[in-house]
């Protein structure tokens, strides 16, 4: 059994942060979770692995001490170094790699998934994964499963090429399973997919557990994205069977899954994790940072605030203004928020739509604000158009700032809100603008809602109890994994309540 050999796994609590295009390498909600939670705990080490694009992305959050390492791991960036296996390995890899993929086709062999993806982590380990992938072998092997009779997928007639392209896609999937690993501590993944591999890696190798916090639901987020993919059916099949079963390993390994909302949980047991291993842990806002807005603008105005993301479904909001306006001609939307790498084309296609709606007059896109306050002062109503999410920071930020908010049906996004806001179905303009009107010509309602909603996140959502909750946390998996490493746990005094314990422990259940 593996003991840790730094003393400080005895003394002090560690935990790795393992995240995917986000924390520390971008703004964005899910990137301010993860620096409250930092900064929320000077007394915890910290290190972070990041799943980045090309390597090239800078660190753009101020990096507090508490945090003593940062391991960026590029998906897209050069290839890694090393060489294929020979011999004996090369023998154990092919074979790992022929289960993996016949798991990922085969629903009867799905067992298969674990024991071949900690197989391939060993090789990824030895820097001997990535040059097999890269390699012709690998193309051989993915050609022959997938054409074997009685699988689905065979009927497709999948190429040489989508070999190639598929091939291609699992190798810069698996890049994560060669970062260093934690020997110690907590792994806290902070989304799904790709962030996870080095969780497990390390759950299976020294013991380290696991603890999984999905912010918005991962596996779907990415059978959205396949869906207008630029792939062949037998690609997309072969990558989503990938993600669909690191998902249920992930659920079904992780000591704890913390959820930010109810929806998440459904599909948390739905993939299989155990009901008593999950506790759903809502986002939490600092209600004096985010105090109420002031006087709203003179003119009517809908505001939004996030990334400029497909995911945020900014053409159904668009569409929805076009039918505020030609009921409100002196409306505006303000678009604050900004344009992630790739995602060029994405707001190029908005601000097309609303010129061929005749909004471009009205419709602004004004990049990131410096005080994300003003955003949501800058409307008489702030917006959310999403058709997936968590339980959005942008939300509860709107709440305490006191402004009434129309928000899409999605997530936890019901949950946040209650009574204090109006909630429409996604992708539907129509009632997307009713509501947006409705508040409009309605002062008082406006103001009710936006008291409501302010009260609601000092009652329900602070960051002081998703910060306590979570320390609380990290101690209890600390302990577990120096039990399970054979290390004895140090003996602690017990911890005095925190204010506000008792609703974190029920936010905790």
């Amino acid at each position: 059994m593996h003991v840790p050999r730094d003393a400080r796994a005895l003394t002090s609590t560690r935990v790795t942060l393992l995240t995917e295009g986000t924390y520390p390498h971008s703004h964005g909600g899910v990137s301010v979770w993860c620096d409250q939670l930092v900064d929320g705990m000077p007394d915890v080490d910290f290190g972070v692995i990041a799943v980045t694009g090309t390597g090239s992305e800078p660190v753009v959050w101020d990096i507090p001490a508490q945090v003593v390492d940062v391991v960026a791991v590029p998906m897209w960036g050069p290839a890694p170094g090393g060489r294929p296996p020979l011999g004996r390995r090369r023998r154990q890899l092919v074979s790992a790699y022929e289960q993996f993929l016949t798991a990922l086709l085969d629903p009867c062999a799905e067992d298969l998934f674990p024991s071949a993806l900690y197989t391939m982590a060993g090789a990824a380990a030895e820097g001997t994964l990535s040059p097999f992938l890269r390699g012709d072998r690998a193309i051989g092997v993915l050609a022959g499963v997938w054409n074997r009779p009685g699988l689905a997928v065979r009927e497709a007639g999948p190429t040489l090429h989508d070999a190639v392209t598929a091939t291609a896609l699992l190798e810069h999937a698996l890049r994560p399973l060669a970062a260093p690993l934690p020997e110690y501590g907590v792994a806290h993944a902070v989304s799904g997919g790709v962030a996870v591999l080095p969780g497990l890696a390390a759950l299976e190798r020294h013991g380290v557990p696991l603890l999984l916090t999905e912010h918005g639901v991962y596996l779907r987020e990415r059978y959205l994205g396949y869906r207008t993919a630029p792939y062949r059916w037998p690609v997309k099949a072969l990558v989503l069977g990938f993600f669909r079963l690191l998902a249920e390993e992930t659920y079904r390994r992780a000591a704890l899954v913390t959820p930010g909302n109810r929806y998440n949980r459904l599909w948390e047991e739905q993939g299989g994790a155990a009901p008593e291993s999950i506790r759903t842990v809502y986002n939490g806002v600092d209600p004096a940072m985010f105090p109420p807005a002031g006087p709203e603008p003179e003119r009517p105005t809908l505001s939004w605030a996030g990334r400029v993301d497909p995911i945020k479904d900014l053409e159904t909001l668009i569409r929805a203004f076009a039918l505020v306006r030609s009921q409100l001609p002196d409306a505006r939307l303000r678009l604050f928020g900004g344009t992630p790498r790739g995602g060029e084309a994405y707001r190029e296609r908005c601000e097309a739509l609303a010129a061929e709606l005749g909004q471009a007059d009205a419709v602004t896109f004004e990049g990131r604000v410096d005080d994300i306050k003003d955003a949501y002062a800058a409307g008489n109503v702030v917006m959310l158009s999403s058709i997936s999410e968590g339980f959005p920071f942008t939300l509860i930020e709107a709440m305490s700032c006191g402004r009434a908010t129309v928000s899409t049906d999605v997530g936890g996004v019901r949950e946040a809100v209650g009574d204090s806001g109006l909630v429409v179905p996604p992708r539907d303009p129509g009632a997307m603008a009713a509501a947006a009107l409705d508040l409009l010509a309605d002062t008082r309602r406006r103001a009710a809602m936006g008291e409501a909603a302010r009260l609601r996140v000092i009652e329900q959502f602070t960051l002081r109890q998703t910060v306590d909750t979570f320390r609380t946390i990290y101690l209890e998996l600390s302990a577990l994994g120096r039990i399970v490493a054979g290390v004895p746990a140090p003996v602690r005094t017990p911890l005095a309540a925190p204010a506000g314990a008792s609703t974190a422990r029920s936010l905790a259940g």
